[in-house]
């Protein structure tokens, strides 16, 4: 059973049972509880599901959203300050939805003078005017209109077409999966769409993905390896993944997990 495959299914069963113990996952699906729980992990960060002890259930109502970094990998937040290091006061900005996305907004919310391009629920809400004079002004571009995703994202002809007419210096996508045939790619058809109106508006396309993501495929492709200027992962994806990626991506940018401990 393919990865993606096993996924759909483990979806399905939550979403009929409302529940399902770990355990039972792992016995129904032929695998381990560590894979299973790996899968779970995953689909939690998209807001297709909720994690609870022992098992899994059927997401709440309005999805996930990630408040802080402290609820963020260390792998996540490590990747979202290299990121961070690219932006320059005065830039355009497009951050996808996504919990990517959101971490990479609390390490911007300190640079002033951004314009950001976003269909993230989440992210426009951090850069909501200043409460203080001193503040740091950002112009915040929010893509309204669409399909609401579980995590919180508009997707759909609305955003695409508002892309259309935007032109940003940097582009940052979150990946629900990265592989060498498969390509960037995405659970739902119409971010798939929002993504690539993303890819058009930028001088530069900036993926973030952490080592989870390698090898995992998605219902539908974005774009292809080659069409990603720059990838941001961390120093937990194997060396024989860097080099497959490094013969496609543009640039391939491994930061050190305990780089967020610094500083």
């Amino acid at each position: 059973m393919l990865v993606s495959e096993r996924r759909e299914r483990i979806l399905a069963l939550v979403r009929e049972r409302r529940s399902v113990p770990l355990p039972e996952l792992a016995a129904t699906l032929g695998v381990s509880e560590m894979t299973v729980r790996r899968d779970i992990d995953l689909l939690a960060e998209d807001g297709e599901v909720q994690k609870v002890r022992g098992g899994v259930r059927v997401a709440a109502p309005g999805g996930m959203r990630i408040e802080s970094g402290s609820t963020a990998t260390s792998e996540r937040r490590a990747i979202a300050r290299a990121a961070a290091g690219l932006v320059e006061p005065g830039m355009a900005v497009g951050i996808s939805g996504g919990v990517a996305g959101i971490a990479l907004a609390h390490e911007l919310v300190r640079v002033p003078e951004l314009t950001i391009v976003t269909n993230s629920l989440p992210v426009s809400d951090l850069f909501s005017p200043p409460e203080r004079s001193d503040a740091p002004y950002t112009q915040t571009v929010v893509l309204t209109g669409g399909v609401r995703t579980p995590s919180q994202s508009l997707v759909g002809p609305v955003a695409v077409r508002a892309l259309e007419h935007l032109h940003c210096d940097v582009v940052f996508l979150d990946a629900h999966g990265l592989d060498v045939q498969a390509g960037l790619t995405t659970m739902n058809l119409l971010e798939a769409e929002t993504y690539r109106a993303f890819m058009a508006a930028a001088r530069e396309v900036v993926v973030l993905a952490d080592h989870t993501r390698w090898e995992v495929v998605g219902l539908t492709t974005i774009a292809d390896l080659s069409d990603i200027d720059r990838l941001i992962t961390d120093d937990a994806l194997d060396a024989d993944a860097r080099e497959q990626l490094a013969a496609h991506v543009g640039r391939v940018d491994v930061v050190p997990r305990a780089d967020i401990d610094r500083g």
